[in-house]
C-alpha cells in the first residue's frame, strides 16, 4: 500500500468523498478520525465518491486518541498552512501516514504543537487566501509522495 491518508474530523462530505476517489485511484487507504461534521452515508459523499466507495478501504476512528494510539508507531507527517517546511521536502517512504485537519481549522494547535519536526505545508503565492481545498491539497501531497517513490 503506497500511502495512507488520514483527515481527522472531516466536516465536507464533498471533500472526503473526492479524498476516497484519491485514495482508490492511488492504491492508497483512507483513515477517517471522528466526529464528522456529516453522516457516513450522506449522498453528498456517494455522489463525491460514485460507485467506487464499496471497493475502498476505509478505516473509522471514534476520535484522535484511538488514531494515535492505534498508530502510534507509524511513520506520520502532519500537513498545515502552518507548516515551515514544503511538502516536498517530505522524505516520502511506502506506507507513510498523510495527517490533513478539518476543513474550517485544519489540525489542532496540540498537533501542530507537539510535531512540529513533521509538519509540513503546500506553498501558497498570494496572501489573498488562507488554504487550499482540502481535496486539492490531499492530492497534492499524495501525488508528490507516488512521484517521489516512483509508482506509476
Amino acid at each position: 500500500m503506497p500511502l495512507n491518508i488520514v483527515l481527522i474530523e472531516p466536516e465536507i462530505p464533498n471533500n472526503t468523498g473526492n479524498i476516497g476517489r484519491l485514495a482508490l485511484a492511488t492504491g492508497s487507504r483512507l483513515h477517517l478520525v471522528k466526529p464528522f461534521g456529516f453522516e457516513i452515508d450522506d449522498k453528498r459523499l456517494k455522489r463525491a465518491g460514485l460507485d467506487y466507495w464499496q471497493h475502498l478501504e476505509v478505516i473509522y476512528y471514534d476520535n484522535v486518541d484511538e488514531f494515535f494510539k492505534m498508530n502510534e508507531n507509524q511513520n506520520i507527517v502532519f500537513l498545515s498552512s502552518h507548516g515551515t517546511k514544503h511538502h516536498w521536502d517530505i522524505s516520502f517512504e511506502d506506507d507513510m501516514f498523510l495527517i490533513f485537519g478539518k476543513e474550517s481549522v485544519g489540525l489542532s494547535k496540540d498537533i501542530t504543537e507537539k510535531y512540529t519536526e513533521q509538519l509540513f505545508k503546500i506553498p501558497m503565492y498570494s496572501n489573498e487566501i488562507r488554504s487550499l481545498n482540502l481535496a486539492n491539497a490531499a492530492s497534492i501531497v499524495t501525488y508528490e509522495g507516488l512521484r517521489q517513490l516512483n509508482i506509476d
